[in-house]
Parts: structure tokens; sequence; C-alpha cells
């Protein structure tokens, strides 16, 4: 009889004997930053530095959402509202961080305009070193190539590149796209999950509808 336990979201080291993997919700301390369950890190340095190397400028109030099931190649990079420099003026030098009597016009820089919270759907796997730019959203089943830079919103099951990162294919059409947000398997309970995992991984559409609890 198949083992059908099914895996554990609490575990911060998911593949025994290999370090470089995390699963980011038992990782991440930061009120700021909200990831799903069995999204996972893989760095071979120090993946549990996940929040200082790879969250950066993370002053707040802006938070970094990440669904469940996604995949962080190594180096993925998440840039923060924080990293925003004043630029309606001749210089963009953030003068008053620097301190002594300079530190008096702190007002310059503090409450710049920014594009609101970091959202990553469900089932997103980010490729080798990509980096994501401060207020974009990502939909569910995104691909986002290595190397990528992100910069604007990423529609559902689409496959993006380059710099500034730009659609290459989506991985379905409209109709499937849509009975796949319909049937929002991430959702599933995790034992059907855990049974039907086959069927999630390379059945097609309709055979995924066909084992939906």
């Amino acid at each position: 009889m198949n083992d059908e336990r099914p895996a554990d979201p609490t575990v911060l080291h998911p593949m025994p004997g290999q370090p470089r993997v995390v699963l980011l919700k038992p990782l991440v301390t930061s009120p700021l930053i909200e990831v799903g369950d069995f999204s996972y890190y893989d760095d071979p340095d120090d993946p549990t530095a996940f929040e200082i190397r790879n969250v950066l400028y993370h002053y707040g109030p802006e938070r970094l959402v990440i669904g469940k099931f996604c995949a962080l190649g190594e180096g993925v990079r998440f840039v923060m509202n924080g990293a925003n420099h004043r630029m309606d003026g001749p210089s963009t030098f953030p003068f008053p961080i620097m301190g002594g009597s300079w530190a008096d016009h702190f007002d310059l820089i503090s409450g710049l305009p920014g594009r609101g919270d970091t959202v990553v759907g469900h089932d997103v796997w980010f490729g080798y070193r990509s980096m994501v730019m401060p207020g974009v959203r990502i939909g569910h089943g995104a691909i986002v190539a290595s190397g990528a830079v992100v910069v604007d919103d990423v529609p559902d099951y689409t496959v993006v590149g380059g710099n500034p990162a730009k659609p290459i294919r989506t991985r379905y059409g409209p109709k499937d796209v849509a009975r796949l947000l319909e049937l929002a398997w991430w959702d599933w309970p995790i034992e059907h999950i855990t049974r039907h995992v086959r069927t999630i991984m390379s059945g097609t559409v309709a055979e995924l509808a066909a084992v939906a609890p």
C-alpha cells in the first residue's frame, strides 16, 4: 500500500540531507511577510537568511505576500518600497540619512509614495536570481525566468523573462486558465492533494477537474 501521509508544512528543512532548501512559512518572523504552506527557497549558501538577504529595504508598511506552493530559486530578490528615493528635485541623494544637521530634513524622505504590497499568487516558480520590484502582483501559476526583473504585474499562468520582464508565453488558453483558477487545487485539503499529486503535476486540466473534491 502506498504511503498517503501528507508532507509537513511546518518542517524548516523538508528534504533530509539538503539544508539548502527551507520552507519559508516556518522560517519568517517579520509581521510584514506572509507566506503560504509549502512555499520554499533554495540556496546553497544560507537559505535561513532569506528575510535579510532576499527581502531588501523592507522598512514598511508595505507587505510581502507569497502564496502556497511557490518555488523560489537561488538568489531571488524582492525589492521593497524602502528602496525608493525622491525624484522630484535636482538630486535623488537621501541627505537626511547621513545624520548631523541633515537629519533635520528627514521629512523630505519620509512618506514617499509607494505602489502598495508586493503580492505573489499560488504555485509560482521563480528562476535563478530573478528580481521583483516594489508593488508588483504576480498571478497564480506564473513562471518568472532566471535573471528576470519584474517591474509590472504578471497575469495568471504567464511566463515572463528579461529586463524589464515581458510576457514570453501563456501556459494555457483563457478557458483553461479560468478553469484552473476555479479549481484552485492549492486550496484543496492536504490529504486530497496527497492522493492526487500525479494529476496535479502531470495531468490535463480536464483530469484535474475530474479529481476535484
